[in-house]
């Protein structure tokens, strides 16, 4: 695993030990990047939420890219310490705000972000019930991207919510929402 682009490109990325987590893949992150490219133009200043972070790939993608700060949200130990050493590879602290915790343990925030990138388990559904919870605790705005990663054979409907586009890459299902 690696950077894509932007000031940290083909930096080294390392992923979490065990099976729990699975990390995306570079063409799936190349593909993902190129997609909100161009819908955004840019990167530059957005704040950035990188839930079920995992490696923390997504998010460090993004601030490579030129996001000012991302939130990185995720539980498993082991992940952690993967998304932490990530950060601290990348000098990126100062940008960063990690979170160990459940994304549905997550509260309110004072304004939204510019960008969601969700990547949770296949096949479980907690995309689409963390995207409605969060909309509901103001963590999306009327310009809010948001990027929800599933397995190729699920499709997301969630009540407010407009599909943007999906993309099939390998076994992972790309969906851009928007608020409705």
């Amino acid at each position: 695993m690696r950077i894509i682009a932007g000031q940290w490109r083909s930096r080294p990325l390392v992923a979490p030990k065990g099976d729990t987590t699975r990390p995306t893949a570079d063409r799936t992150r190349e593909t993902l990047f190129s997609m909100l490219a161009s819908r955004l133009g840019s990167f530059e200043g957005l704040t950035v939420a990188d839930l079920f972070a995992g490696s923390g790939a997504l998010g460090l993608e993004a601030l490579s890219r030129g996001a000012a700060k991302a939130i990185f949200v995720e539980q498993d130990a082991p992940a952690l310490r993967a998304l932490r050493a990530n950060i601290a590879n990348l000098r990126a602290q100062p940008q960063c705000d990690v979170r160990a915790s459940s994304v549905m343990a997550l509260g309110p925030v004072r304004e939204p972000v510019d960008l969601l990138l969700m990547d949770p388990p296949y096949g479980t559904g907690a995309g689409a019930v963390a995207l409605d919870k969060l909309n509901r605790l103001g963590w999306i705005g009327p310009a809010t991207w948001v990027d929800l990663e599933t397995g190729r054979d699920e499709d997301v409907c969630v009540k407010g919510f407009e599909v943007d586009a999906t993309r099939d890459v390998g076994k992972a299902r790309l969906h851009l929402l928007r608020p409705a």
